[in-house]
């Protein structure tokens, strides 16, 4: 029997960071990982999604936000296929060093713009 491949490094800290909110959870998706609360998805994992190539993570942003980021750095921000224009945003965990901060604020910020106001109050800081 072969040993269960190892799981891409890159999505094993996403997952820690995305769990480490109020209810979050996790849903696979074969090399592919969704993130919930109540139901509510407010971060993906992909990796190489329909053949594009990329490794990187889909998070909700406010409106406009997602295309000015495209904008301020195209070679690691990008519009993901069908929820990019619904307001989420595309970055890169495939090109240069990734940057676990930035990562962390992206996904932060999502959750609150998706999770209900009474987990979201339990963050402390602002409200998205």
């Amino acid at each position: 029997m072969k040993p269960a491949p190892k799981e891409d490094p890159r999505l094993t800290r996403f997952t820690r960071i995305c769990l480490a909110l109020p209810e979050a959870t996790r849903q696979p998706m074969g090399s592919h990982a969704g993130f919930l609360v109540r139901k509510k998805t407010f971060a993906y994992f992909q990796n190489n999604h329909h053949g594009d190539g990329i490794v990187g993570i889909n998070c909700k942003v406010l409106p406009g936000d997602n295309t000015a980021l495209i904008a301020s750095d195209p070679a690691r921000f990008y519009m993901p296929a069908y929820i990019g224009p619904k307001g989420w945003v595309g970055l890169r965990l495939d090109v240069g060093k990734v940057d676990w901060e930035e990562v962390e604020e992206l996904v932060t910020h999502s959750y609150r713009l998706v999770a209900p106001k009474s987990l979201v109050a339990g963050l402390g800081g602002v409200d998205a």
